[in-house]
């Protein structure tokens, strides 16, 4: 069989639907034509047209990795203006913006979602190096400070961690709510380079460690607590069940794609050993895993098999790679050069950072800084 990159490049070249591509990647010129808007706000059809600052600042990083400074430039004047107060050096972005009660449209939540915050600064600053800007370098700079004072927190026990958000995730002593998926080793890794001395590399440290806390059976969990002696997998700040599922996915892929000479790099891998065991040896991942290991839900979305190929690419696995891509490659939509039908926000997002990579139009170096093939 083809890989995915030949085959994806030629479906998406001769049967996608723009005329031609616009940037030299296409899958993000089909992704950029349905969910950006001339302004620079990427639009979430399914959720009334709202937008999140998780949105803008993926759209960031792919128009970066790119070279498409056009669309890069929108998304951050309309971030900046319309979630963080016209000053994102300033004000953390707020993380949803859309369609009111009272018919206008605006910030629905003005809490901010630090990994959104961290991607924002993260893609500032490697624009500003990358594209020779200082503004977005120094912008950039100024966001990875206010995350730092807004953002991070210290648990006893534990260690330096980042905060789902400004507000509501540390509502009473000695209880903290955490998202294992707000926090890529890469990016903790490369913001430690940006800001020597700052709490970065304590945080990637601390990470496996309380990662394994919970996980105890090797899958990642959508949302955990901590207190002052352990974190144990949990609910979130709406209560409910423990599981892993739509959040926890992304850990899997922030592990995968991170350099394997990333320090904590090795130690992630061996936390989520039986989830990439189960992958192995199963037809595809599952939607809905409990905290115990059990799989609630074998329903497979349409990006899920993606998340998983740069791990075992990495590691050498064809036959693991061979099927997955089978997978993928099966829910791709030659009519609109996206996966699924119709195709849907978050399984694009997830696909971009996979067929990126996969694509080698960008690798996260040991220290977590960018590398795209553009820039020699």
């Amino acid at each position: 069989m083809r890989s995915l990159l030949l085959s994806l490049a030629w479906i998406g070249l001769l049967g996608a639907p723009l005329a031609q591509a616009q940037s030299g990647w296409p899958y993000w010129d089909h992704y950029a034509a349905r969910f950006l808007n001339s302004q620079g706000r990427v639009i979430d059809p399914d959720r009334n047209s709202m937008t999140t600052s998780e949105a803008q600042s993926y759209a960031m990083f792919f128009s970066l990795v790119a070279n498409d400074r056009d669309s890069f430039e929108r998304i951050v004047r309309w971030t900046g203006q319309n979630l963080a107060d016209n000053d994102l050096a300033k004000n953390l972005p707020a993380w949803s913006w859309g369609h009111k009660d009272d018919g206008s449209w605006g910030v629905l939540d003005p809490n901010s979602a630090a990994d959104a915050d961290l991607w924002i600064a993260y893609s500032l600053i490697e624009a500003g190096e990358l594209w020779h800007q200082p503004d977005y370098d120094k912008t950039g700079r100024a966001l990875l400070s206010l995350i730092v004072r807004e953002e991070v927190s210290t648990i006893p026990n534990v260690g330096t961690v980042l905060l789902p958000g400004r507000t509501g995730f540390h509502t009473e002593a000695g209880r903290w709510i955490l998202n294992p998926s707000y926090l890529p080793l890469p990016l903790l890794t490369a913001a430690d380079h940006f800001a020597p001395g700052g709490p970065w590399r304590q945080m990637a440290q601390a990470l496996p460690g309380w990662l394994q806390q919970t996980s105890p059976a090797g899958y990642a969990m959508d949302w955990v607590e901590c207190g002052v002696k352990s974190c144990f997998p949990a609910g979130g700040p709406a209560g409910g069940t423990a599981r892993g599922s739509y959040d926890a996915i992304r850990v899997y892929l922030w592990a995968g794609m991170t350099d394997r000479q990333t320090p904590e790099a090795a130690r992630l891998e061996k936390v989520f050993a039986p989830a990439f065991q189960y992958v192995k040896t199963h037809p595809a991942p599952p939607e809905i895993v409990a905290a115990d290991g059990n799989v609630v839900s074998a329903s497979v979305p349409v990006s899920f098999s993606a998340v998983f190929i740069p791990f075992f690419r990495s590691s050498g696995d064809r036959v693991t790679v061979s099927r997955l891509e089978q997978n993928v490659l099966a829910q791709f939509d030659p009519s609109s050069g996206l996966l699924g039908t119709p195709p849907r926000y978050y399984d694009q997002n997830l696909a971009l950072f996979v067929f990126g990579w996969q694509e080698q139009k960008f690798r996260f170096a040991p220290d977590g800084t960018l590398r795209v093939p553009w820039k020699k």
